[in-house]
């Protein structure tokens, strides 16, 4: 379990956008997103992959200690330039998401983890990854779940959010494109984050939330909290097992026919 108290002096600024590691503030967020990379990673194991959207690049780089060739490709040039110096075993490209730069049939696995939701065309770039993806290519896709995320509104709560999607909502847009949905899960609380909720109100994500829109000083109970937090605090569950408009985060496997 990992403690910190500065982030690297390489590393991006923190904007909302994207979720960076190193920061004690911003560890909740960061093992929630890594958790995903951790447990699918074996999906990547040999094989030629595109992280579409790789933001800060610790992702990438996760899953080249496992996979063939991993393709790392973000819109934000001082993004490429970090992942470049930063993740040398990541072959980082600067384009756009709704034109991948890639050959028709170029890669067996296209990642995209937390970035649909911030993207203007989805089709669009479904259609993309669908494109670039070799026959039973793999699609691995997160996203927060709308329900969960932003409940009760119009708009996203994310202001770097364009359109959020609940698990019917995703499912449509990758079957549209022609993909088979292989699993659909949810990102939970385990037992641990469970004790963290009652310690502070009933969740600590909305804790955190209060935090951030007072702009105020971390209380040393929910900063101490929020850095102690671990991937192994995340359980991942089928829909099956679980009703997955509860999850925090959708997580889809879809397979190119």
């Amino acid at each position: 379990m990992s403690t910190f108290v500065d982030g690297p002096e390489d590393a991006l600024p923190l904007t909302g956008e994207r979720t960076i590691p190193g920061l004690a503030e911003e560890n909740y967020w960061f093992r929630r997103h890594e958790v995903v990379y951790q447990r699918l990673a074996e999906r990547c194991a040999g094989r030629d992959v595109l992280e579409a959207g790789c933001g800060e690049g610790y992702g990438a780089d996760l899953i080249a200690g496992v996979a063939r060739k991993v393709i790392g490709l973000d819109y934000d040039e001082a993004t490429v330039a970090h992942v470049r110096a930063r993740y040398p075993r990541v072959d980082i490209r600067h384009g756009n998401l709704a034109e991948l730069p890639l050959e028709d049939g170029s890669v067996d696995v296209v990642v995209n983890f937390q970035v649909i939701e911030h993207l203007w065309d989805q089709a669009q770039f479904v259609a993309e990854c669908y494109r670039v993806l070799r026959p039973g290519g793999v699609f691995l896709v997160s996203t927060p779940n709308r329900i969960t995320f932003s409940p009760g509104r119009d708009t996203p709560l994310n202001p770097f959010h364009t359109r959020e999607l609940n698990a019917a909502e995703l499912t449509e847009l990758l079957e549209d494109a022609g993909f088979h949905i292989e699993e659909m899960s949810g990102v939970f609380h385990g037992a641990g984050l469970a004790t963290l909720d009652a310690r502070h109100g009933g969740s600590i994500i909305d804790a955190q939330v209060a935090r951030a829109v007072a702009d105020a000083p971390w209380p040393e109970q929910l900063l101490a909290d929020v850095a102690a937090v671990s991937t192994d605090d995340f359980d991942i569950t089928p829909a099956t097992e679980r009703n997955i408009d509860d999850s925090l985060d959708l997580v889809a496997i879809a397979v190119r026919p």
